[in-house]
Parts: structure tokens; sequence; C-alpha cells
């Protein structure tokens, strides 16, 4: 079923194109600047070379980022949030808000 939803239901889309542990913190990150693959590495140390780059191919995949390669020597690889990508600023925006609450519910509890 959900199948079916995909590219129909936003919920089911929108869940579909954040898949992935790490999507909303990679996003966070690139929402701050233009990053290369190995600042994101420091940024994300808990994350694999592998996962990163599956991560990273599967964001642009869904537009949500850009990768831009420059032609010299050494290679240089760019790794930016495309104009969809950015529109999901005040989502970022909001789940910080709503996660600093629930961090302050587990203190409470």
């Amino acid at each position: 079923m959900e199948k079916d939803l995909y590219g129909v239901c936003p919920f089911v889309t929108a869940q579909k194109i954040l898949t992935g542990k790490w999507t909303l913190l990679i996003m966070h990150h690139l929402n701050l600047k233009t990053m290369r693959f190995s600042e994101l590495q420091r940024a994300l140390p808990h994350l694999t070379q592998s996962t990163l780059t599956k991560q990273l191919r599967m964001m642009e995949g869904n537009g949500l980022v850009i990768r831009t390669v420059y032609s010299q020597i050494p290679p240089k690889v760019e790794y930016s949030l495309s104009d969809l990508g950015y529109e999901f600023k005040p989502v970022l925006s909001t789940l910080e808000t709503w996660g600093n609450k629930y961090l302050d519910f587990l203190k409470k509890n």
C-alpha cells in the first residue's frame, strides 16, 4: 500500500524521501554551508564513509542535494542543498524546537 501512495500522499512521499538514519543530520549540516565530503565526515564522526556515500547519492537522486565536481588536481567535490533542499529549512528549525522541548521532557521524567 505504501508504494501505491508514493508520489500521491505527501506524508508517504516525504517519509520515503527522508529515509535514512542520517538524512536529517546531513541536511542540517548542509543547511549551514556547502561542505566537502571530508568535512561532512568530521561533522558526523559515527557515520561510516560507505554510509555517507550511500546517503549522499540517495539525497542527490531525490533532488535534495547537489554534488559539484571541480576539474582540478587533486579533485574537489562539494555538496550543497538544492533549492528544494533549502525549502526544508523551516522544517529543520521546527524539528530543532520540538527536539529541544522533548529533551526537556526527558530531563523531567
